[in-house]
């Protein structure tokens, strides 16, 4: 499976708006999540793809567009 395929539907939507250098804050408020719940997912893809940096993240969902 691709890298990118690890990840559910909303973990995508979080990554994306990651890219794209939103806040936790501003995710949450978007996807009408808590900012708790958007950690988590984000602790989830950071471990499904095995990163740990938010740049890393962006430059993957990046990579994933082409």
């Amino acid at each position: 499976m691709a890298t990118m395929e690890r990840l559910t539907r909303r973990e995508w939507q979080v990554a994306e708006l990651v890219a794209e250098g939103h806040t936790n804050r501003q995710i949450g408020g978007q996807l009408f999540l808590s900012v708790k719940t958007v950690e988590r997912h984000l602790a989830r893809i950071f471990d499904k793809l095995d990163i740990t940096a938010r740049a890393k993240l962006a430059a993957m969902v990046a990579s994933d567009r082409l």
